[in-house]
């Protein structure tokens, strides 16, 4: 069977000592997290690994030994090291040497309470402590087979016990207790800091980055620190842009542009009323409806008209007060813009309105006439077409209002397609606004940051590159972590957000503009709509 031991590079250089760390029986591995060196009394390290099961719930124990060659030391060091498996009684008993200037190491197994003891094949695999600490390991999305799945539990098991035992890393060599470790942190706390400060110093940016990221990551973690984020570039970009609408007085010129831009809309819709009271693309329209219908509409036009120069000395003041909202993020800015647009659009809306309830009104129409010719009518009660018997008057008069309704349909339907489309054009713009709102509030920018400056916290998973290979030397391997892709980090931490857009299918949305009915962006699947 196959010896898998994991041992930190940061240990490499370590003193001669023992190994301590946690035995997974059921995947026959060993996690080396330390190396207690020489001098120590092992009633005390029995003692100290005692107060770590109580703090971290991890079975950490004394795995082996450690011996590193380069040192001078005497032959009964050597002794001792071989007889420390009576003291502390672990099977298998695991020896790691270093042997001088060699490249290769030596790693062997004891199995004093085994009857038969068999070789077993080693792999040294050599991981980055503190990344792997620090990291946090995401379960695969879909895991086809239940062999994939049964990998990632194993190595969500190994991080989980190198994440689990910060306590003792928290100890380093200049403390004064009786028990020397030798791990990532071993030079100090403020020493690891410095060392990683300094290598992001080549990069400015990314050092300013990453000292953002620890002072967030101290308050925040995953996805409240998302929002935190989130919220906090939101703030800054509002200020910005509160800052450039207070600056050269551009709310003057926004507020004097607004009122000739609300007369040219309005300009333009006279034009394309006054077209199609004509001949629209040659078409032979009712005059009578059409003429109504067009004389109607520019009555509004002009009221809308009225009311923009009514209210345009106070457009600069609220434009100047709506300003001040932005303050509270750039999302707020953008809502009250949209709702600026449906206020400024509101004779659109009206239109469209319009136009739609007289198209449904005689769509409706026609399909109960039609039932009507073919002796058929609607049962309220069980919601569905029964047969009917009608007389010749009720016919008759069916037949007069089936010939009106489907020559003023055409002139209806004109109208209601042009105001439909002019409709779709704001809801189009509007839905671009919300969609823009959606995507920074949901947008996970703590997570995207942290990808690009430290790309080992969120990890997806492993890969082993092999460093040597010899017979009778152990296979050793270095095992590096795979950065969660940009795809599946968007997916997992995502932020949760009420998008404004509708939730109705495309096949929905075409059968509503078919039949007239109204379409409300703010109206979600399965609500009722009149």
């Amino acid at each position: 069977m196959v010896l898998k031991v994991f041992f930190p590079s940061c240990c490499s250089s370590a003193e001669s000592g023992i190994l301590i760390g946690r035995w997974l029986s059921e995947q026959n591995s060993a996690v080396i997290l330390a190396v207690v060196h020489f001098p120590f009394i092992p009633a005390q390290v029995k003692h100290y690994l005692s107060e770590v099961l109580q703090v971290t719930k991890v079975n950490v124990s004394v795995l082996g030994s450690w011996s590193n060659s380069r040192e001078e030391k005497e032959e009964s060091l050597s002794e001792f090291l071989k007889d420390l498996g009576t003291i502390f009684p672990h099977e298998p008993w695991i020896q790691i040497s270093k042997e001088g200037d060699s490249k290769f190491w030596s790693c062997s197994t004891l199995q004093k309470h085994s009857n038969n003891p068999k070789k077993e094949e080693i792999i040294l695999i050599y991981y980055d402590q503190r990344q792997v600490m620090l990291s946090h390991l995401h379960p695969p999305l879909d895991t086809s087979t239940e062999e994939e799945a049964k990998d990632a539990s194993k190595l969500s098991a190994i991080f989980d016990t190198v994440a689990r035992s910060k306590i003792l890393f928290m100890t380093d060599q200049y403390d004064d207790g009786p028990i020397k470790l030798t791990h990532w942190q071993s030079d100090g706390v403020e020493a690891s800091i410095i060392m990683e400060l300094l290598k992001q110093a080549s990069v400015p940016a990314c050092m300013l980055l990453t000292f953002l990221l620890s002072l967030i990551s101290g308050v925040c973690r995953s996805r409240k620190a998302n929002i935190f984020v989130s919220l906090l570039i939101d703030v800054a970009l509002g200020i910005l842009l509160m800052s450039w609408l207070y600056r050269k007085n551009q709310i003057g010129h926004l507020a004097d542009t607004l009122i000739p831009a609300a007369d040219h809309v309005a300009e333009e819709l006279q034009n394309l009323l006054q077209w199609l009271m004509g001949a629209p693309a040659g078409l032979k329209m009712n005059r009578a409806l059409d003429q109504v219908l067009g004389r109607f509409f520019l009555y509004h036009i002009h009221l809308w008209i009225s009311y923009i120069h009514l209210m345009s000395p106070f457009i600069e003041m609220i434009l100047w007060y709506v300003g001040l909202s932005a303050c509270l993020g750039l999302t707020v800015a953008l809502c009250i813009l949209s709702d600026i647009i449906a206020l400024l659009t509101f004779h659109i809306y009206c239109f469209y309105v319009y136009g739609a309830r007289l198209y449904c009104l005689k769509i409706y129409g026609l399909s109960s006439l039609w039932r009507l010719f073919r002796g058929k009518k609607w049962n309220v009660l069980r919601q569905r077409v029964d047969s009917c018997s009608y007389d010749l008057d009720q016919l008759f008069i069916g037949t007069l209002l089936f010939t009106i309704l489907l020559f003023l349909l055409p002139t209806t339907a004109l109208y209601y397609l042009v105001f439909t489309l002019l409709r779709l054009l704001v809801v189009v713009v509007q839905g671009l606004i919300h969609l823009l709102v959606d995507l920074i509030d949901s947008l996970p920018l703590y997570s995207i940051i942290l990808r690009l400056c430290r790309s080992y916290r969120l990890a997806a998973g492993v890969k082993f590159r092999v460093l040597e290979q010899q017979d009778g030397k152990p296979l050793r391997l270095l095992m590096q972590i795979n950065p969660l892709s940009y795809s599946s980090l968007v997916q997992t931490y995502r932020l949760p957000t009420y998008s404004c857009y509708p939730k109705d299918s495309w096949t929905s949305l075409c059968k509503k503009l078919f039949l007239g009915e109204l379409i409300y962006p703010w109206k979600h699947k399965g609500e009722k709509q009149d």
